[in-house]
């Protein structure tokens, strides 16, 4: 357990103590504590078909969350690692419900029964999958939807207005950028982080095979379209990376089974000409022809899994080399944008995933103070400005978030300079240098000694005001432990990256 998160329990610990007897505060406290030994949680959210379940199941590996419009696709439902599977339905007013474990097609089932959505606060779904070790999945309703009540689900959910947000980090899915998307993520970002303490959702355009119309080249316009997103001015302060994935054919990548790439092979083998005029459109694949021996019924399954850009990527790496399921599995993914995504959550999320976790906790510690004031608060109060002080990770993320959602006070190369050495792009110690993984020790060095001797610079320089000096510490502070880092990690000919934190430190 890192520092920051022993001392966030120990001080849920102290206040359980202080509210002994006070069942409300007890049961908050109680969510706290859970909170911080389990794994982080990462929400799926976006409006309604953009392909949050299809993404879902791609991160799982499995097709355990339902993508049709059922019951299930309306209500929020949990998916955490266990070594039994198990289907819980918790009802409204706290009674619970085991759901049986079926699967029809290789897809799980969740079957409510007589029930609705309505009856159901959330579904927790325990699931013996390795990918749900290090992180707890959670699928939300569409926002935006044509029912409000499913909508406010989401938003109930993931922006409570007293209490933080039950998610650490959100992955939202987009199609283009809409009112309701900046919207909800303002919302997320403040209630999440308690007034904008940190950035921590990541914008996906989803369904990224259909911008080119499921040419083989779509996702090279979505590339296209995500870049400018990165840079446009909503977007930019309330997510910290667009990346685009065809979600679908991740999910169809990850659960390829051997008749569908038996399917891929027979098209691959056509001549050129049939094939092309077979995947020319949806219509003239699925209808009846003897161009090809899969049948009406094999195609359109094809299509149902992989979509018309799937199937042509499909053939058309078999006919590149693919030579087994698992290679072309592994090459439609790597198509996919999937690992971009999980690249992504691993190096921004879970690398953080100890000081997002404290930071939503001491925020509902301090929402709980003010709802549940008591002669004690201030001792508790204390240990909150304690921590926060004291937690280099959480000054980090504080500065991270005020360089991406207000104006910073740093020039604009410097603020470009500060997010990337924060860990904007990437929390591992070369990428926050901006150097490559195979770099030597004399590139460490030298760029550890040129950005560490600019920002003291600008920290001592009579002209940067007090705010400009305090975010230059800060920067000063995460330099220092990249050096540290790469010296203990890396072996004796990176100890110099160390040498140079002392050598420069003031007399």
């Amino acid at each position: 357990m890192s520092g920051a998160l022993a001392d966030v329990t120990e001080l849920v610990d102290e206040a359980r103590a202080m509210y002994a007897g006070d069942s409300a505060a007890e049961a908050a406290l109680d969510g706290y504590a859970r909170r911080l030994r389990e794994p982080l949680r990462l929400a799926v959210a976006g409006m309604v078909k953009a392909g949050k379940s299809t993404v879902l199941n791609a991160l799982i590996g499995e097709q355990i969350a339902p993508t049709d419009a059922g019951e299930c696709t309306r209500t929020i439902t949990w998916y955490r690692y266990g070594r039994t599977a198990t289907i819980t339905a918790h009802l409204h007013g706290g009674a619970e419900v085991r759901l049986p474990v079926t699967r029809s097609a290789g897809a799980l089932v969740l079957d409510l029964g007589s029930r609705t959505a309505e009856d159901i606060a959330w579904i927790d779904v325990v699931w013996p999958s390795e990918s749900l070790r290090s992180t707890v999945l959670i699928d939300t309703p569409g926002i935006a939807s044509i029912s409000q009540e499913v909508s406010e689900r989401s938003t109930r959910f993931l922006t409570p207005t007293r209490s933080p947000s039950e998610a650490d980090a959100i992955l939202y899915l987009l199609r283009h950028i809409h009112g309701s998307d900046v919207r909800f993520l303002e919302a997320f970002r403040d209630t999440a982080a308690g007034a904008s303490q940190t950035v921590n959702a990541v914008a996906l355009l989803s369904r990224a095979d259909e911008i080119g119309s499921g040419r083989i080249d779509s996702l090279l316009s979505a590339a296209r379209i995500a870049e400018r997103y990165r840079h446009d001015g909503d977007l930019r302060s309330l997510a910290l990376e667009c990346i685009p994935v065809a979600g679908l054919l991740a999910e169809g990548a990850r659960t390829l089974r051997e008749s569908e790439f038996a399917a891929f092979r027979t098209l691959a083998r056509l001549d050129r000409a049939v094939r092309d005029r077979l995947l020319i459109s949806v219509d003239r694949f699925t209808r009846t022809t003897r161009d090809t021996s899969l049948s009406v019924t094999q195609r359109r399954e094809l299509l149902a899994r992989f979509g018309i850009f799937g199937v042509r990527l499909g053939a058309a790496l078999v006919r590149g080399g693919a030579r087994t399921s698992s290679q072309l599995s592994e090459r439609m993914v790597a198509q996919s944008g999937l690992i971009d995504v999980q690249r992504f959550v691993a190096d921004q999320f879970r690398a953080r995933g100890a000081s997002l976790k404290a930071r939503s906790v001491l925020v509902g510690l301090e929402m709980l103070l003010e709802d549940h004031p008591t002669r004690q608060s201030t001792r508790i109060r204390a240990g909150i400005e304690r921590i926060t002080a004291n937690s280099h990770d959480l000054r980090e993320l504080a500065l991270l978030a005020e360089l991406r959602t207000a104006e910073p006070a740093l020039a604009a190369a410097d603020a470009t300079a500060a997010q990337r050495l924060l860990g904007g792009s990437g929390t591992s110690a070369l990428r926050r240098l901006g150097l490559r993984d195979d770099a030597e020790a004399w590139a460490i060095h030298a760029r550890v000694d040129g950005v560490l001797g600019h920002w003291r610079r600008l920290a001592e320089s009579p002209l940067s005001d007090r705010a400009t000096s305090e975010a230059c510490r800060v920067v000063i502070r995460s330099i220092e432990g990249v050096a540290s880092e790469l010296a203990v990690g890396s072996g004796s000919d990176r100890t110099a990256a160390a040498d140079v934190v002392l050598a420069s430190r003031p007399a």
